[in-house]
């Protein structure tokens, strides 16, 4: 029987909230609407908003506020509006007509000024979850998506971890990614039976915390 596929991250992120010990690193995520937007960059000053069904980075926007409006990127592209309802009237003419959802933007630890995020990859073999990667994902210059599709730059984990954030315990950031990771899967399994491959996408921010972008289930 073929593995069970899950397009929505919407039901992945619910289902990864449901666990009270992965809630702390999940970044506040909520469905888009103007009301939703404003309160998000009124709380964080940055969110990115992206498709509920989407992949390879797609249809992803990265928006910030700033004392002269807001500044809004789409994949090689950087707009700025000065009022919140110039900023709507820019995403309607962007989203083409696909349900988004919000998430918090987080502020990225960087290599030479690209930001870069993390796969873990697990696979049920026989039975049981196996680890079988855990690489970072450094974003093509000029760009802020790191999918390897939009022309990201793959590292081994330890190496990514260790550029970007000298000063880090490496060998603990990837226990904590390993464990991090077997939570979510466990989670994942629970809500959605059949399931036989995850991509977690993790982000680590300038101080150095973990934080759970998606989960995929069919990684690339």
């Amino acid at each position: 029987m073929a593995a069970r596929q899950l397009a929505s991250k919407w039901l992945k992120t619910e289902a990864l909230r449901s666990d009270p010990r992965l809630i702390p690193y999940i970044p506040e995520t909520t469905s888009l609407s103007p009301e939703a937007l404003n309160s998000m960059l009124l709380k964080h000053g940055k969110v990115v908003i992206k498709p509920v069904v989407g992949t390879g980075g797609n249809g992803v926007i990265l928006i910030q506020s700033n004392e002269k409006g807001y500044s809004v990127r789409h994949q090689r592209v950087s707009r700025h509006v000065s009022a919140f309802p110039e900023l709507l009237r820019l995403l309607s003419r962007l989203r083409f007509r696909r349900a988004y959802l919000i998430q918090q933007g987080i502020e990225l630890a960087t290599i030479q000024g690209r930001p870069l995020d993390y796969r873990v990859k697990v696979v049920k073999d026989r039975g049981a979850w196996a680890c079988r990667a855990m690489v970072g994902r450094l974003a093509r210059r000029g760009l802020f998506v790191t999918n390897l599709c939009k022309g990201g730059t793959m590292l081994p984990g330890r190496r990514a971890i260790a550029l970007s954030l000298p000063q880090a315990n490496v060998p603990q950031i990837r226990k904590d990614l390993r464990a991090l990771t077997r939570i979510g899967t466990e989670v994942m399994e629970k809500h959605f039976p059949g399931i036989g491959e995850l991509g977690f996408d993790y982000g680590i921010d300038t101080e150095g915390r973990i934080w759970i972008f998606e989960v995929n289930t069919r990684p690339h």
